[in-house]
């Protein structure tokens, strides 16, 4: 495992890259020419719930570097679980990691899911770059379809594997924008599809935190029979607000967190 956190994070920013070449042109597009201001709030890392690749395999490398575990997250609907982890150094950026619930899923997504987990190495998930090493396997266009049909996020971490699914902008940060609503607003004129589920701001002042993100830059991806064009990763933005006791809001919002899942679907 990783000693160094920002290691960790430039390594896992420096794969994303790889597959969402927008990236750099929304930094580009927020940030400021007087400082580098386009800060990572978070990162969201997908999994499936067998023991080998658990969410708490994937959480070990971030309580090994000092974070802690601080909320908890039911997606029914999705099937999905996750769990939030925040660091005493709040520069540094929250992880949100979310796992397939492969027991409420159909016989065959289990199995397909469970024969690809077993190709990992047992010493991979521990291993430095476990986090961002994508696949450990390889699947044809028609397993991808198939998973697809039932479960996108399934499909996406069966295509991608492992790497951090989006950053995340903090909105709070930016000395161009002040407000979400300003953001998407620059985003939209530079071309950029937005996630419209749940409309393009998910959540509200209310509740502490709204959203909103790109939808995932389409990229080619290498079956075994060939390659294709589908869903990468995305760019999330966030905006924080004071709670009653003075301080910053730093969870999530279930409700919000769910549209945001949106942004990989196939279009």
């Amino acid at each position: 495992m990783h000693t160094c956190v920002k290691s960790l994070f430039e390594n896992l920013w420096q794969n994303y890259l790889t597959v969402t070449p927008s990236a750099r042109q929304v930094h580009q597009l927020l940030g400021s020419s007087q400082k580098d201001d386009v800060i990572n709030d978070h990162i969201a890392l997908r999994t499936f719930n067998l023991p080998k690749v658990s969410l708490d395999k994937l959480a070990a490398h971030f309580l090994a570097l000092g974070y802690t575990e601080c909320g908890e997250y039911h997606f029914e609907a999705k099937k999905l679980y996750a769990k939030h982890f925040e660091h005493a150094d709040t520069s540094l950026p929250k992880v949100f990691i979310s796992e397939l619930l492969l027991d409420k899923c159909s016989a065959s997504l289990r199995e397909t899911i469970t024969a690809l987990v077993a190709q990992i190495p047992d010493d991979a998930v521990t291993a430095d770059n476990f986090l961002y090493s994508g696949t450990h396997w390889q699947i044809d266009s028609a397993t991808y379809a198939a998973l697809l049909a039932e479960s996108e996020y399934a499909a996406w971490t069966a295509a991608w594997g492992y790497r951090a699914n989006h950053f995340t902008v903090n909105v709070n940060d930016l000395q161009k924008f002040t407000s979400l609503e300003q953001v998407n607003e620059a985003l939209k004129s530079a071309g950029f599809l937005l996630n419209t589920s749940g409309g393009e701001i998910k959540g509200t002042p209310e509740v502490y935190l709204e959203q909103s993100s790109t939808l995932a830059d389409i990229v080619p991806v290498q079956f075994s029979d060939g390659e294709a064009q589908i869903p990468s990763c995305f760019y999330e933005f966030a905006r924080r607000y004071t709670l009653p006791n003075g301080k910053l809001y730093t969870g999530f919002v279930a409700a919000s967190a769910d549209k945001i899942f949106e942004s990989t679907n196939a279009r």
